[in-house]
Protein backbone atom coordinates (compact mmCIF):
# COMPACT_ATOMS: atom_id res chain seq x y z
CA UNK A 1 0.00 0.00 0.00
CA UNK A 2 1.73 3.23 -1.12
CA UNK A 3 1.93 6.11 1.31
CA UNK A 4 0.68 9.57 0.28
CA UNK A 5 3.06 12.54 0.24
CA UNK A 6 1.68 14.01 3.50
CA UNK A 7 2.03 10.71 5.32
CA UNK A 8 5.51 10.29 3.87
CA UNK A 9 6.47 13.63 5.42
CA UNK A 10 5.09 12.45 8.77
CA UNK A 11 7.15 9.25 8.42
CA UNK A 12 10.29 11.38 8.28
CA UNK A 13 10.94 10.85 4.58
CA UNK A 14 9.78 14.22 3.27
CA UNK A 15 10.57 14.97 -0.36
CA UNK A 16 9.71 11.53 -1.68
CA UNK A 17 6.86 11.09 -4.11
CA UNK A 18 3.66 9.18 -3.49
CA UNK A 19 4.35 5.48 -3.75
CA UNK A 20 7.95 5.74 -2.58
CA UNK A 21 7.03 4.64 0.96
CA UNK A 22 5.12 1.37 1.03
CA UNK A 23 3.64 -0.58 3.93
CA UNK A 24 4.96 -4.12 3.49
CA UNK A 25 3.56 -5.93 6.52
CA UNK A 26 2.05 -5.58 9.97
CA UNK A 27 2.39 -7.94 12.90
CA UNK A 28 0.53 -7.77 16.18
CA UNK A 29 2.06 -9.37 19.26
CA UNK A 30 -0.42 -10.79 21.77
CA UNK A 31 1.57 -12.09 24.74
CA UNK A 32 4.26 -13.35 22.32
CA UNK A 33 7.91 -14.08 23.11
CA UNK A 34 9.13 -12.90 19.69
CA UNK A 35 7.98 -11.22 16.50
CA UNK A 36 9.97 -12.16 13.38
CA UNK A 37 9.96 -10.57 9.93
CA UNK A 38 11.24 -13.31 7.60
CA UNK A 39 10.05 -11.95 4.26
CA UNK A 40 9.88 -8.60 2.53
CA UNK A 41 13.45 -7.45 3.26
CA UNK A 42 15.22 -7.62 -0.09
CA UNK A 43 16.75 -5.43 -2.82
CA UNK A 44 13.43 -3.74 -3.67
CA UNK A 45 14.02 -0.84 -1.28
CA UNK A 46 17.12 1.01 -0.11
CA UNK A 47 15.70 1.62 3.37
CA UNK A 48 13.41 -0.41 5.60
CA UNK A 49 11.63 1.17 8.55
CA UNK A 50 10.07 -0.74 11.43
CA UNK A 51 7.55 1.27 13.46
CA UNK A 52 6.57 0.14 16.96
CA UNK A 53 3.18 1.05 18.39
CA UNK A 54 2.33 0.68 22.10
CA UNK A 55 4.64 -2.23 22.85
CA UNK A 56 3.85 -3.40 26.39
CA UNK A 57 6.23 -5.69 28.29
CA UNK A 58 4.83 -8.47 30.44
CA UNK A 59 7.89 -8.29 32.73
CA UNK A 60 8.92 -5.20 34.69
CA UNK A 61 12.36 -3.73 33.81
CA UNK A 62 12.62 -5.67 30.51
CA UNK A 63 14.60 -4.35 27.53
CA UNK A 64 13.06 -4.35 24.01
CA UNK A 65 15.60 -5.54 21.45
CA UNK A 66 16.27 -6.80 17.92
CA UNK A 67 18.68 -9.08 16.05
CA UNK A 68 19.15 -10.13 12.44
CA UNK A 69 19.87 -13.08 10.20
CA UNK A 70 21.99 -12.77 7.09
CA UNK A 71 20.79 -14.59 4.00
CA UNK A 72 20.84 -18.36 4.58
CA UNK A 73 21.60 -18.01 8.30
CA UNK A 74 19.54 -18.76 11.40
CA UNK A 75 19.80 -18.13 15.13
CA UNK A 76 19.55 -14.31 15.09
CA UNK A 77 23.18 -13.80 16.13
CA UNK A 78 24.84 -11.50 13.59
CA UNK A 79 27.77 -9.37 14.78
CA UNK A 80 26.73 -5.84 15.82
CA UNK A 81 28.75 -2.70 16.55
CA UNK A 82 26.61 -0.06 18.29
CA UNK A 83 26.46 3.07 20.45
CA UNK A 84 23.54 3.85 22.76
CA UNK A 85 22.38 7.10 24.39
CA UNK A 86 19.55 7.51 26.86
CA UNK A 87 17.62 10.55 28.02
CA UNK A 88 15.77 9.97 31.27
CA UNK A 89 13.47 11.96 33.57
CA UNK A 90 11.86 10.42 36.64
CA UNK A 91 8.14 11.15 37.08
CA UNK A 92 8.62 12.56 40.60
CA UNK A 93 11.42 14.85 39.30
CA UNK A 94 13.95 13.17 41.60
CA UNK A 95 16.44 12.47 38.80
CA UNK A 96 17.16 13.12 35.14
CA UNK A 97 20.11 12.53 32.81
CA UNK A 98 21.38 12.25 29.26
CA UNK A 99 24.23 9.78 28.89
CA UNK A 100 25.87 7.04 26.88
CA UNK A 101 24.47 3.75 28.18
CA UNK A 102 27.61 1.65 27.83
CA UNK A 103 25.89 -1.47 29.19
CA UNK A 104 23.75 -1.52 26.02
CA UNK A 105 26.60 -0.79 23.57
CA UNK A 106 27.96 -3.71 21.57
CA UNK A 107 31.56 -4.04 20.41
CA UNK A 108 31.40 -6.83 17.83
CA UNK A 109 28.73 -8.52 19.94
CA UNK A 110 26.17 -11.10 18.83
CA UNK A 111 23.52 -10.40 21.48
CA UNK A 112 20.15 -8.88 20.76
CA UNK A 113 20.58 -5.10 20.50
CA UNK A 114 18.62 -3.12 23.08
CA UNK A 115 16.41 -0.43 21.53
CA UNK A 116 14.32 0.36 24.63
CA UNK A 117 15.42 0.19 28.23
CA UNK A 118 14.05 -0.69 31.66
CA UNK A 119 10.39 -0.77 30.63
CA UNK A 120 7.43 -0.76 32.98
CA UNK A 121 4.84 -3.52 32.65
CA UNK A 122 1.73 -1.66 33.79
CA UNK A 123 -1.01 -1.45 31.16
CA UNK A 124 -0.26 2.25 30.56
CA UNK A 125 3.55 1.77 30.41
CA UNK A 126 4.54 1.20 26.80
CA UNK A 127 7.23 1.92 24.20
CA UNK A 128 6.78 3.32 20.70
CA UNK A 129 9.38 4.25 18.12
CA UNK A 130 11.23 3.11 15.03
CA UNK A 131 14.20 1.18 13.65
CA UNK A 132 15.74 2.05 10.26
CA UNK A 133 17.85 -0.39 8.21
CA UNK A 134 19.87 1.07 5.32
CA UNK A 135 20.60 -1.02 2.20
CA UNK A 136 20.29 -4.37 3.99
CA UNK A 137 20.58 -6.27 0.69
CA UNK A 138 23.98 -4.80 -0.14
CA UNK A 139 26.83 -7.29 -0.35
CA UNK A 140 29.39 -4.48 -0.73
CA UNK A 141 28.79 -2.81 2.63
CA UNK A 142 27.72 -3.59 6.17
CA UNK A 143 24.08 -2.81 7.06
CA UNK A 144 23.76 0.44 8.99
CA UNK A 145 20.88 1.04 11.39
CA UNK A 146 19.53 3.59 13.80
CA UNK A 147 16.67 3.54 16.25
CA UNK A 148 14.80 5.93 18.49
CA UNK A 149 12.15 4.96 21.01
CA UNK A 150 10.14 6.74 23.66
CA UNK A 151 9.02 4.70 26.65
CA UNK A 152 7.58 4.64 30.13
CA UNK A 153 10.18 3.22 32.47
CA UNK A 154 9.28 1.10 35.48
CA UNK A 155 10.24 3.78 38.10
CA UNK A 156 8.04 5.43 36.49
CA UNK A 157 10.01 7.69 34.16
CA UNK A 158 10.08 9.03 30.62
CA UNK A 159 12.92 7.43 28.63
CA UNK A 160 14.15 8.56 25.20
CA UNK A 161 16.50 5.92 23.75
CA UNK A 162 18.86 6.41 20.77
CA UNK A 163 20.84 3.62 19.10
CA UNK A 164 23.13 3.75 16.07
CA UNK A 165 25.42 1.17 14.58
CA UNK A 166 25.87 -1.50 11.97
CA UNK A 167 25.39 -5.21 11.46
CA UNK A 168 28.96 -6.18 10.67
CA UNK A 169 28.55 -8.48 7.68
CA UNK A 170 28.55 -7.85 3.95
CA UNK A 171 26.00 -10.62 3.48
CA UNK A 172 22.46 -9.46 2.75
CA UNK A 173 20.26 -9.10 5.84
CA UNK A 174 16.93 -10.87 5.27
CA UNK A 175 15.33 -11.47 8.70
CA UNK A 176 14.74 -9.31 11.76
CA UNK A 177 13.43 -10.52 15.11
CA UNK A 178 12.17 -8.47 18.07
CA UNK A 179 11.87 -9.65 21.66
CA UNK A 180 12.10 -8.59 25.30
CA UNK A 181 15.11 -9.44 27.43
CA UNK A 182 12.67 -11.27 29.69
CA UNK A 183 9.06 -12.32 29.23
CA UNK A 184 6.51 -11.73 26.49
CA UNK A 185 4.99 -8.58 25.01
CA UNK A 186 1.97 -7.08 23.28
CA UNK A 187 1.80 -4.41 20.58
CA UNK A 188 2.00 -3.71 16.86
CA UNK A 189 5.02 -3.56 14.55
CA UNK A 190 4.81 -2.34 10.95
CA UNK A 191 7.44 -2.76 8.25
CA UNK A 192 7.75 -0.05 5.59
CA UNK A 193 9.90 0.04 2.46
CA UNK A 194 11.40 3.34 1.30
CA UNK A 195 12.62 3.65 -2.31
Amino acid sequence: MPLGANKAAIMGVAGVSTGDVVLLSTQTADNDATVSFTSGINATYGEYVFKFYNINAATDQAQFSFQANASGQSGYNETIQSAVFRGYHNEDDSSSLLTNLTSADQAQGTAFQQIAYSLGNDADEQVSGELHLFNPSSTASVTYFNSRTSASGYEPAAIDFFVGGHINTTSAITDIQFKMSSGNFDGKIKLWGVK
